[in-house]
């Protein structure tokens, strides 16, 4: 059997390797989702954050049509629904809480402070799945809070409702986060989106109906945008950690500081000062390591399974 030929000027080894590919998309989806942030600011200008929150939920429910039409229903098939309504209920407080920081805060202290979901998921594994977490992962989380405290500066500077929103919505993320490593044990990552916004399109529907304002033609578009920012984030993200470790495309998530700054001070004139970069900087820092430190864990658990199971199968 004969190999064929390769197409002139291509060869096997020009094709990039998973792990440039998985930080080519991890970069995308952190330019998505600064983008549909910025459109989020350009939105709350005419809507309120609850009708933008109902808006993306509606928009990103029918961006994820074609993939239901090719699975068909039973891919959403599952036994776990509770989990999934709890989910539901956990992400709509923390994505109207969100958005509610969005519209009065500058973008960047939002996205520095909306970091921490890593830490308050990190604190939730240890008490929610039981997982066992070293004095590294410990200290690594310490730090990470510290650099919360940079961002806030208290009884330094006044924290504002803003500041206070984005922490809550990162704490409320961080429980979202824990709900869906539990859902991940048995459920396909399309399916766990897709049930998150057919639960949400109607749940987000009811506190957007007690500020319900019209959108013109073009906040309508905006809002369209906002949902595409957010579809295509997720799945350059699902992309990237399919391909690679999470602990090897972690920081480039944090690409997104910068690109956020960079549009809040063209459209904006948002200049971050000097502690938001800084705390960013630690709070993304430690993400990472707290990330390398799980997948060394992750990969430490998967080597003694297959030894255990190597000596079973050799058992006399």
């Amino acid at each position: 059997m004969t190999q064929e030929p390769a197409e002139p000027g291509k060869t096997k080894t020009q094709r990039p390797s998973a792990a440039l590919r998985a930080a080519l998309w991890m970069i995308l989806s952190s330019a998505a989702f600064a983008g549909m942030t910025a459109t989020i600011r350009q939105t709350s200008q005419e809507l309120h954050s609850f009708e933008i929150a109902f808006f993306r939920c509606l928009f990103g429910l029918l961006f994820m049509m074609p993939w239901l039409a090719r699975a068909g229903i039973g891919a959403l098939r599952t036994q776990r629904l509770p989990l999934y309504a709890l989910r539901a209920v956990i992400g709509l407080f923390a994505m109207t809480t969100w958005f509610w920081a969005i519209s009065i805060t500058p973008m960047a202290t939002v996205t520095s402070l909306f970091f921490a979901t890593t830490l308050f998921a990190g604190v939730l594994a240890v008490l929610v799945l039981r997982e066992k977490v070293g004095p590294r992962r410990w200290a690594a989380m310490v730090v990470g809070f510290l650099g919360v405290l940079v961002i806030l500066r208290p009884g330094v500077d006044q924290v504002t409702f803003g500041a206070m929103l984005s922490l809550g919505a990162a704490a409320l993320a961080g429980v979202s986060m824990t709900v869906v490593k539990l859902l991940s044990r048995t459920e396909r990552p399309e399916a766990i989106i897709t049930y998150m916004t057919l639960f949400l399109t109607p749940l987000s529907l009811i506190p957007a109906l007690f500020v319900w304002v019209w959108p013109s033609w073009e906040v309508l578009a905006w809002l369209v945008a906002v949902s595409g920012f957010a579809t295509t984030g997720h799945w350059g993200l699902t992309r990237a950690f399919r391909l690679s470790d999470s602990s090897a495309v972690m920081p480039f998530m944090y690409a997104q500081l910068p690109f956020v700054a960079a549009i809040g001070f063209v459209a904006y004139g948002e200049v971050p000062d000097i502690y938001t970069w800084i705390g960013g900087a630690i709070i993304a820092a430690s993400s990472v390591y707290i990330a390398h430190r799980e997948a060394r864990r992750a990969k430490e658990a998967a080597r003694v399974a297959r030894l255990r199971v190597d000596a079973a199968r050799d058992a006399p």
